[in-house]
């Protein structure tokens, strides 16, 4: 299927315009859309082949770039935060929680890197409150437009996998597809999900299968529609084909049943 690309924006609740990347179907036809949500990275060539992706199979595709603000855009760039970032990488996984060892980590980084550090990991929960506020109007904004059917879905990897949880709660998606992400920050919120849900995990991911034991029971107290896949011997990230952890079985595995289940849901 022919794709069409473009750069486009949408005003979010504050009146900033949020940069995004759109690839849907080169046609005159209506068709299901799906809001993709990046890693910490932000909008960064991995997205974008996600979005182009689920365009190739019928669908709207719409990847907003999170860090679209003023005085995010030139700071929050991949390059500034995987340099904030390698130092954290570089301490053993037993101390990347050790706050002792991460101070000391961060009085040798640059002003630039403990900002990013300080924003990304240690108040990322207050930055999230913006981030989801901006994608519900993503939301809005795609599902108003005349090549989308009204039929949406959302699909996040890592951070990104969080928010999908989060807006899932938010607003009425009919699939949301979550790429080891975190749990809503309320478990009881689950019981305003509509859609179902499809949560992939990676085997060796501590800090986000920690929540699983909490989330099966909620996910049952509220008879909500969960399908899971966990991938053994599989890290963090294992689905981004640019990155460390990229596991080629697994990517190519759990890819068509991301699309099998966005076509079951959402038609197409």
């Amino acid at each position: 299927m022919n794709v069409k690309e473009e750069n486009v924006t949408y005003k979010t609740f504050d009146g900033t315009d949020v940069k995004s990347y759109l690839a849907r179907p080169d046609d005159s036809a209506k068709h299901p859309a799906v809001i993709v949500i990046q890693e910490i990275w932000g909008l960064t060539d991995f997205l974008k082949s996600v979005a182009k992706r689920l365009a190739e199979e019928g669908f709207v595709a719409l990847a907003p770039h999170l860090y679209s603000r003023k005085e995010h855009y030139d700071l929050y760039t991949q390059e500034n935060i995987m340099d904030a970032m390698r130092p954290m990488w570089s301490l053993p996984p037993e101390k990347r929680r050790d706050q002792a060892a991460i101070q000391e980590m961060l009085s040798k980084s640059s002003e630039t890197s403990r900002k990013i550090v300080n924003d990304l990991m240690f108040n990322r929960q207050t930055f999230e409150i913006t981030m989801a506020k901006d994608l519900v109007e993503g939301y809005k904004y795609l599902k108003e437009k005349p090549f989308s059917n009204g039929k949406m879905g959302v699909v996040g990897f890592c951070m990104g996998g969080g928010l999908a949880f989060q807006i899932s709660t938010m607003v009425p998606f009919d699939a949301s597809v979550i790429y080891y992400g975190a749990n809503p920050k309320n478990l009881d919120d689950l019981s305003k999900l509509k859609g179902p849900v499809f949560g992939i995990y990676a085997g060796e991911d501590g800090p986000i299968n920690a929540g699983l034991p909490e989330l099966i029971p909620a996910i049952l107290k509220h008879k909500k529609n969960f399908e899971m896949k966990i991938y053994p011997n599989t890290q963090h990230a294992f689905f981004n084909h640019t990155g460390l952890a990229y596991d080629e079985n697994a990517a190519k595995d759990v890819w068509p049943r991301t699309v099998q289940f966005f076509h079951q849901n959402l038609g197409e």
